[in-house]
Parts: structure tokens; sequence; C-alpha cells
């Protein structure tokens, strides 16, 4: 018997399931695989990988969220501008010993962060 578990799904609840699908289908390249009331999983973040999902929840998002998705660019400022277009925002930059990392956030307010592929 098992004893561990592999992550299939990251879910992330939302108010308005349909702007974060169109968000996170836009900035990640992903597609729409799976649609149920209330739920719709796109495609697997990497070959192998875990799938996004969101499920739509009728309270707002309260405070910082506690887990967020590290994403990598080869050009990070373009893709923090692509953020920016599709209604999300820059939250802070950080550098730490060399190492720079943007936090952004969806449309909802969840924050994510992203830094250069190969850091």
């Amino acid at each position: 018997m098992a004893t561990t578990a592999l992550v299939g799904t990251i879910m992330i609840d939302c108010n308005d399931i349909d702007a974060m699908v169109k968000f996170w289908c836009e900035a990640l390249g992903l597609e729409q695989k799976v649609r149920y009331p209330k739920y719709v999983w796109l495609s697997r973040l990497s070959e192998g990988g875990p799938a996004l999902a969101f499920q739509q929840v009728p309270e707002p998002r309260m405070g910082k969220n506690r887990i967020h998705l590290d994403l990598v660019a080869e050009d990070p400022a373009a893709f923090a501008e692509r953020v920016l277009e599709l209604g999300g925002s820059r939250v802070e930059d950080h550098e730490v010993e060399g190492f720079h990392w943007s936090v952004l956030a969806d449309p909802e307010g969840n924050v994510f962060c992203v830094t250069e592929a190969g850091q």
C-alpha cells in the first residue's frame, strides 16, 4: 500500500470562474479540458505535471493566499507586462543575492511569482 501521493491538480477558489479561466489560459498558454457547474480543469502545467483548475465559491478571497505558483519565464519582464495586459497586477519585486523575482497577482488578487528560467 502506497503512503505517498502525487499532485494531480492545483485547485484555485474564485468568484468569477470564466474570467479566471480566460486569464490563466492566456497567461500560460493552457486549454480548458473539463467543465462542470462551478468547476473547470485546464490542461497540465507541464508534461506529467499537475493540471490547473478553478472552483467557483461565493465568498471573496480573504487576506494573502498561503500557497502560490512560482513560474519561470525566458523573459520575466515581458511575461509581467502580459499579465498586466490580461488584467493582473504587479505586487512587488524582490532581489536576494542576485536572485530576482516579481510577485504578480491574477484578476482576483491571488499572488504568484515569476523569475527567469534557469535561476
